[in-house]
């Protein structure tokens, strides 16, 4: 059995909404961040809104009963057929078990499988981890910081993007 066997990605459900809240803001709060619920964090407050209703996708990751990370995506106005990859989350008793880079890969497909050709990605430097998981997955730096929370921003090119993974 994979570590990641032991999780459940499943679509965002509007009961969703205060979980997502409350693990996002946590996750931010250690690392000094702010949770802004009228600036960078309006699209959890609002996912039908940002999300569903764009042609994207929110999805909550659980272990058992017990909702554990998250992450999405939404078209963007940035290149050619772009969607943003936002709000990919992993509570800490949950990092190091390879669940960030599999939710990634996840996110890869379901955007490739929709006929994107462009996935952006911002974050900032404190979250090292998000960084590394980026970089190491054929994310470029870019220039165009939109969230004043990050400084970092990455683009990657889904030409001829090949969807087998091994795990």
């Amino acid at each position: 059995m994979k570590a990641v066997d032991q999780f459940q990605i499943r679509n965002w459900q509007p009961s969703d909404r205060t979980p997502v809240t409350n693990l996002i803001r946590s996750v931010l709060a250690e690392y000094h961040l702010d949770f802004e619920p009228a600036a960078a964090d309006c699209d959890v407050v609002e996912v039908e809104k940002y999300y569903l209703t764009t042609g994207g996708e929110f999805w909550v990751i659980q272990q058992d009963d017990q909702l554990v990370g998250t992450g999405g995506y939404y078209p963007v106005m940035r290149g050619e057929k772009a969607v943003e990859i936002r709000k990919m989350y992993l509570l800490p008793h949950v990092r190091g078990l390879g669940l960030g880079k599999y939710l990634l890969q996840q996110l890869e497909q379901a955007i490739a499988a929709r006929g994107f050709m462009q996935i952006w990605v911002e974050t900032a430097s404190v979250l090292t981890t998000a960084v590394k998981l980026y970089e190491h997955n054929g994310y470029q730096p870019a220039s165009g910081v939109e969230t004043a929370r990050c400084d970092r921003v990455y683009v990657k090119q889904l030409t001829n993007y090949a969807l087998d993974y091994s795990y």
